[in-house]
């Protein structure tokens, strides 16, 4: 095989399975509307059992590698900590439809309500948006293409990707890694 050739395979072949992985042609019927996404934004906290194991600080937490392997399960500091993705559809929360609050295995910060949530069809948790102030974002590059990676404004976990081919009026699809998430039910019990 010319060399050529070869790096061009070894090129697209990441884009492809990315591609398929990120399939978003099953979208939800559009019925959110900007009024709702900003109610969503806004009335989040209505979502949160009382007592509920979670911080609202945002403040930086600073923790040591060995610290956050002592915290975490080895699939959650792949991904938290290392940038790793789940496999697709190895989620139970991507099939989570109660009401509640998902929040950062790594420190207990929300970034999303159940509200937010959608079934992309990709076999990741999906939202059209997230608590405002609660996550950061970068350019990701490697998959040569630049992609939107965004992490927990807190810990600096790891969350997901953000696209924009979710479903109106956002147009976004912030789809995150399950293991990466703590669903926390709006009633405890």
């Amino acid at each position: 095989m010319k060399r050529r050739t070869f790096l061009e395979a070894v090129a697209v072949t990441p884009l492809t399975f990315t591609a398929i992985g990120c399939d978003s042609s099953a979208r939800p019927p559009a019925t959110a509307t900007e009024q709702d996404v900003a109610a969503m934004r806004r009335d989040w906290k209505a979502l949160l059992a009382p007592g509920a194991d979670v911080t609202l600080s945002t403040e930086p937490l600073q923790r040591s590698e060995a610290e956050w392997k002592k915290s975490l399960t080895p699939a959650q500091f792949d991904v938290l900590r290392e940038d790793g993705t789940e496999p697709a559809h190895s989620s139970p929360l991507d099939r989570e439809k109660r009401p509640g609050v998902f929040v950062c295995a790594g420190c207990g910060l929300p970034l999303f309500t159940s509200r937010m949530k959608y079934d992309s069809g990709t076999g990741w948790p999906s939202f059209i948006t997230h608590i405002p102030g609660h996550l950061g974002t970068k350019k990701d590059f490697k998959l040569i293409l630049p992609r939107t990676e965004y992490h927990c404004i807190r810990c600096g976990g790891h969350q997901g990707h953000v696209f924009d081919d979710g479903p109106p009026p956002t147009k976004q699809r912030w789809c995150n890694n399950g293991v990466a998430l703590r669903f926390v039910p709006a009633k405890q019990g």
